[in-house]
């Protein structure tokens, strides 16, 4: 994940523009420690939107997040990478636009499947996918498949001190 090529300043109030570096830094003390909904936002082949509460973790600069291969979140993503992912950080309510790819390569499965059962959720790597013993009901049966989001936009709204609003863009 690289540093943001352009940050826009969106607060009416007058606070100085928020640095990306805040909304990194707490996506990464944040996840997997806090118990947090991510909020995925994909668009289905007729054009309308569905949303999705998952489970995200911040590894090494990308967020990644994951799917059942029959969900809908999935199904759309296959058709169109593009989507939106929402979260409530402490003190930052944080909106992540761009595209959703999903990782099969053993080293990365392995890599974030430790960062997830560092968090308290035993993840094991099974073939090209992620499985535990329990997930959320609507999941479908594993092994589920894990995403990483190619960020292309950011924006985020400061809940605490010091407040602000900012639109971070990246290059893609």
């Amino acid at each position: 994940m690289s540093e943001p090529t352009h940050t826009e300043n969106l607060d009416q109030n007058g606070s100085a523009a928020l640095p990306w570096s805040r909304a990194r830094d707490l996506l990464a003390t944040q996840t997997p420690h806090e118990n947090l909904t991510f909020f995925v936002g994909t668009v289905r082949p007729d054009g309308r939107p569905h949303a999705a509460g998952v489970g995200a973790i911040w590894v090494d600069g990308a967020l990644y997040f994951k799917g059942g291969p029959g969900t809908r979140r999935s199904r759309n993503l296959a058709a169109n990478p593009a989507c939106t992912v929402s979260v409530r950080l402490n003190g930052l309510d944080l909106t992540m636009e761009g595209e959703a790819h999903r990782v099969t390569d053993a080293a990365t499965l392995e890599q974030v499947a430790a960062v997830f059962r560092e968090g308290g959720w035993p993840a094991t790597v099974v073939g090209d996918g992620l499985a535990a013993p329990f997930t959320a009901p609507s999941a479908g049966p594993p092994p589920w498949h894990l995403y990483r989001l190619e960020l292309h936009r950011a924006i985020g709204v400061a809940g605490a001190e010091p407040y602000g609003a900012s639109r971070w863009d990246f290059a893609h």
